[in-house]
């Protein structure tokens, strides 16, 4: 046996429906047992919330965001875009203009660099032709499969708690009979104290008066 009974207080299959002044007194009640920062504060029974750690690339975005700045930075894009030809060479422009050299061997470093990127993307874009269908079709039932089991979770859980309200409500139509025969002889409990309380009051009344008048 359980040193721990279920104990529900709430009968929605017998009790009537509570009336909006009956609601608004419970509401105001519970209200007033609250504590004020019950809405922003925790219960105590439920750990802290565990202190994140990121690193500190995270951090600086982190805060960016929280100051509303503009993103800046990031990956120099230029590199990737038409490239215009620095101005010709001559037979003596090495010697004579070498910024002109060094703006060919810029010119050639990112040109190399548009180049390998222009390659990995044809790279990517074959792999993807080839194989993308495939590995489509296959993260679609993948998907397919995830949601088939959360519906079937979803369809176990609602019949379960189905089953628990019939059976509820079964439990409590049984006793309604005498749920209702109990709360009248209560009731007809109350109402005899109370006469007995009016009477005695009346006998000790009559008592004082009869005290009185034999006093004088």
């Amino acid at each position: 046996m359980p040193l721990i009974e279920e104990s529900h207080d709430s009968l929605p299959y017998i009790d009537p429906d509570l009336t909006p002044t009956a609601r608004a007194q419970a509401t105001a009640l519970i209200t007033s047992e609250l504590p004020p920062a019950h809405t922003t504060t925790l219960h105590p029974s439920l750990p802290a919330l565990p202190t994140p750690h990121f690193t500190p690339p995270i951090e600086t975005e982190i805060a960016r965001h929280a100051a509303h700045l503009p993103l800046t930075g990031g990956i120099d894009t230029t590199r990737y875009e038409a490239l215009e030809p620095p101005p010709a060479t001559t037979p003596t422009s090495d010697s004579d203009h070498p910024q002109i050299l060094e703006a060919w061997r810029s010119t050639l470093t990112k040109a190399y660099t548009s180049s390998t990127h222009l390659q990995t993307r044809l790279m990517n874009l074959a792999l993807l032709e080839q194989f993308g269908k495939n590995a489509w079709l296959i993260s679609n039932s993948q998907l397919e499969q995830i949601l088939g089991a959360l519906e079937k979770e979803i369809v176990e859980s609602r019949a379960e708690i189905e089953g628990v309200n019939k059976a509820r409500k079964v439990a409590q139509e049984g006793v309604r009979g005498e749920m209702e025969g109990l709360e009248g002889k209560w009731r007809e409990g109350v109402g005899r104290v109370l006469e007995v309380e009016v009477a005695a009051e009346g006998v000790r009344r009559e008592v004082l008066v009869r005290r009185r008048a034999g006093a004088v």
